[in-house]
């Protein structure tokens, strides 16, 4: 199996990615770019949520949790130094719901991080990934 994406500049640092049928844009900061798009580091941190995200909500369905909401804030540090490169991910998983078995949520989040997310396993071959938990 492999994946295919076409990507092709509009103007400026502007593209445009077309991801199976879907268009998602790509653009810079000024001044190179209009920041009219995300940025492509900051779709990354996006990827690793949203992979790691599917994951978490399918196990707790399997799992049966108790949940209403899932959030979760992805930050990264950029090195100094060209490439810039993510120097360690965290990320803050937050669970709404009321009478949430905290032991199932870690259980989830961890088989995400450790077998599930492919995203993780990319990434975290050249940084660490950390992890916390908020309930609310």
């Amino acid at each position: 199996m492999s994946h295919f994406v076409k990507t092709t500049w509009v103007s400026k640092m502007l593209f445009d990615s077309d991801i199976d049928g879907h268009t998602l844009r790509i653009d810079a900061k000024p001044p190179f770019g209009d920041d009219s798009a995300p940025s492509p580091k900051r779709l990354l941190l996006a990827s690793l949520a949203g992979c790691t995200g599917i994951d978490v909500i399918s196990l707790f369905d399997k799992m049966r949790v108790s949940y209403t909401g899932l959030e979760i804030d992805a930050e990264a540090d950029l090195t100094d130094e060209h490439p810039k490169v993510y120097s360690e991910i965290r990320l803050t998983y937050r669970i709404f719901g009321e009478n949430v078995d905290p032991k199932k949520v870690e259980r989830a989040i961890n088989l995400s991080q450790d077998k599930y997310c492919g995203v993780s396993a990319m990434l975290r071959k050249n940084c660490p990934i950390v992890w916390e938990v908020e309930y609310r």
